[in-house]
């Protein structure tokens, strides 16, 4: 049971973000109007389309790392999985930091949710590197860690949904200050639930 609830309840979390990045796909594919709030998307599709064909796969294929039975089963799985999951990964992160240091971004981002996008950014893609490095040394408890400390923060945009929702339905958009801190508390509360899981275990 157990091994088909926690990919489930990953996969649940993605589809928020997902949906939203095969809507702004579409818009980029069939040519939408231009708005304020797309508008940076069409001046670079490259980057978005990147970055969100890398979150998709990556936190899709990656739901399924965290299926204790498929993993004991099938170790074959586990591997080309992951041979696929590091570099979508590294995709979405470093995309995500271009489109943060490079892309025209709306007046409600602000500088403060810019710096969190590069430190998170920067997190995951060396959580990855240093996930890799050592499952290369065989160290299969640092390579479960950081790996899972990777994938805490890649689904943060899922965590996002609910820690931005509040405010909207209560308050309406949030400034440049609540909409940084919100986003910031997604990815702290995978981060806090994966370090709970890692030292549990």
């Amino acid at each position: 049971m157990r091994s088909r609830t926690i990919p489930a309840a990953l996969l649940a979390l993605s589809a928020v973000p997902i949906v939203a990045g095969a809507i702004r796909m579409t818009e980029l594919s069939v040519g939408a109007a231009i708005t304020p709030d797309n508008a940076r998307f069409f001046a670079a599709p490259l980057p978005v389309s990147l970055h969100i064909a890398g979150a998709t796969v990556y936190t899709v294929v990656g739901a399924f790392q965290f299926a204790p039975g498929l993993r004991r089963s099938r170790p074959g799985w586990h591997r080309a999985a992951g041979r696929v999951l590091v570099p979508a990964g590294l995709v979405a992160a470093l995309a995500g930091m271009w489109m943060t240091l490079f892309s025209p971004l709306p007046e409600t981002d602000g500088a403060l949710l810019g710096v969190f996008r590069v430190i998170f950014g920067t997190a995951m893609a060396a959580s990855l590197t240093l996930g890799l490095l050592a499952i290369r040394r065989r160290d299969i408890a640092a390579h479960r860690a950081w790996m899972m400390r990777a994938y805490a923060i890649g689904l943060g945009a899922g965590t996002q949904a609910f820690t931005l929702l509040p405010w909207f339905l209560v308050v309406g958009t949030p400034g440049q200050l609540p909409k940084a801190l919100l986003m910031a508390a997604g990815w702290l509360i995978n981060l806090a639930v994966a370090e709970w899981v890692i030292r549990r275990s």
